[in-house]
């Protein structure tokens, strides 16, 4: 594993974050390697870093970025999918069987699901 991934490991592990003049110690190494591997890691965008103070010493709080998630909510119904969702057939939504038969048992799912 190399030394990145080591830092980025260590501020994933910290909810809140970590300061970087701590992360430098935490990886035992100097402060100037430390700013390098913190700069790759911006521009990878895999961090943010934040002005702070920590113990009365200006310093950063270095944070793991989200990960952007597909959101699948747009191709549900319920918690089904829609059968548009990857579908390859070269129809109209007003002919389509699938849809039509999807749209017709909808409503049994969800009364199934209730009764659950």
């Amino acid at each position: 594993m190399s030394i990145e991934e080591n830092a980025l490991n260590l501020i994933r592990d910290q909810e809140e974050g970590v300061y970087q003049n701590q992360l430098w110690k935490l990886l035992n190494i100097d402060s100037r390697k430390c700013s390098r591997i913190v700069s790759k890691l911006l521009e990878e965008d895999l961090i943010s870093r934040e002005a702070a103070v920590s113990n009365g010493a200006r310093t950063y709080l270095l944070k793991v970025r989200e990960e952007k998630k597909p959101a699948f909510e747009l191709l549900m119904a319920g918690e089904v999918f829609s059968p548009c969702a990857g579908c390859r057939d070269a129809c109209q939504p007003e002919s389509c069987e699938k849809l039509t038969y999807w749209v017709m048992h909808l409503q049994d799912d969800v009364e199934g699901s209730s009764k659950i």
